[in-house]
């Protein structure tokens, strides 16, 4: 079978007729004669011919083609928040560009560039750990590209915005601790600079001070790529071991944070929960088998790619200026297993 895609000109030339009879009977033109328009439609068919999207986006004044810009795929999270938009996007007749930053702010500059180069309609963008600077992005907003922020946000652009209900996620993580008997509860967590951090810590803490606890400067550990190198985890993990008045529990809040810690911890030969409980944001499958199994703080990433594409293209499509934007606040569920069993 022939692979190679052919152009209007090329039917053209075979079928003996005009680029311009050609195109219109491709587009079922009422002024193309039903035979026609058959002669046209079958030779295409039978020698592939694939309409030119680039072609199409430049005529039409847009390229149905949404960028996406997450940290990493291989994140169960993002994989699932990917999966959304895909489902929104397609029935819609967009096609999606994904870029990866690996939590880098350079590659997420680089990814923004090289997706506007391709001339997409819309972006949507989790913030690498290490963004400070919003340059690259407001000038693009001022520009007038519709962009939509999910997961990790800022409120330095005004745009719509789609977010876990990460406060209450930390809180009943927290409180579920608590309520086990632990006291001494440790948070290993992203850098400060990024949405997800401030709000899963403020939950964290409301749910320290209503026990009456005092939380322990040591008992924080900030990751400054959010754990995307181990041995930033490690350095947490084991500062938090050596303390005189060690933890009890510890509260994470990545997906590769938790998972990472759990088999750190394993790999230490520490005790789960007997000697130290965990409790973290992940949206792995793999939970329930692993050693322990996992209590976990699951986000709707699914729907969180669904609500954050259908919002993008509410801006695309939309015919006048839009002024008013929301912040969706989704809710999460807290599953506990066995790696918070109650104390005895």
């Amino acid at each position: 079978m022939n692979f190679n895609t052919i152009t209007i000109k090329d039917i053209a030339t075979a079928l003996n007729l005009s680029v311009s009879t050609v195109s219109k009977a491709l587009r079922d033109s009422y002024e193309i004669s039903e035979k026609t328009k058959k002669l046209v439609n079958d030779y295409a068919r039978e020698h592939n011919y694939r309409p030119n999207p680039i072609a199409q986006s430049l005529k039409q004044g847009n390229s149905k083609s949404i960028g996406i810009v997450v940290s990493t795929i291989e994140n169960q999270f993002f994989s699932q928040v990917i999966n959304g938009i895909e489902s929104v996007a397609y029935k819609a007749g967009f096609n999606v560009i994904i870029t990866q930053t690996h939590e880098s702010y350079d590659l997420e500059v680089k990814n923004v560039e090289h997706l506007t180069h391709r001339s997409i309609d819309g972006l949507l963008i989790s913030l690498s750990t290490e963004t400070h600077d919003l340059g690259h992005l407001k000038r693009l907003n001022e520009l007038g590209l519709p962009i939509v922020f999910f997961d990790r946000i800022t409120d330095e652009i005004e745009t719509h915005k789609v977010i876990s209900d990460n406060f209450k996620g930390g809180y009943d993580a927290t409180r579920h601790l608590l309520d086990g008997g632990y006291r001494r509860i440790a948070h290993i967590t992203s850098p400060p600079n990024i949405s997800i951090t401030r709000e899963r810590f403020a939950g964290y803490k409301k749910a320290m001070e209503e026990a009456g606890i005092t939380i322990p400067d040591e008992y924080i550990k900030h990751c400054p790529h959010g754990g995307r190198d181990v041995g930033e985890i490690e350095k947490a993990l084991n500062e938090l071991l050596l303390l005189k008045n060690k933890p009890d529990a510890i509260l994470t809040t990545s997906d590769r944070i938790t998972t990472t810690s759990l088999f750190l911890l394993n790999k230490l030969g520490i005790k789960i929960p007997q000697e130290m409980a965990i409790v973290g944001f992940t949206n792995t499958m793999l939970a329930d088998v692993l050693s322990p199994s996992l209590s976990s703080v699951y986000q709707p990433g699914f729907e969180m790619g669904q609500k954050a594409t259908e919002l993008l293209l509410n801006l695309i499509l939309s015919k006048r200026p839009v002024y008013e934007f929301e912040t969706m606040v989704l809710p999460t569920q807290l599953v506990t297993r066995r790696s918070t069993s109650p104390k005895n």
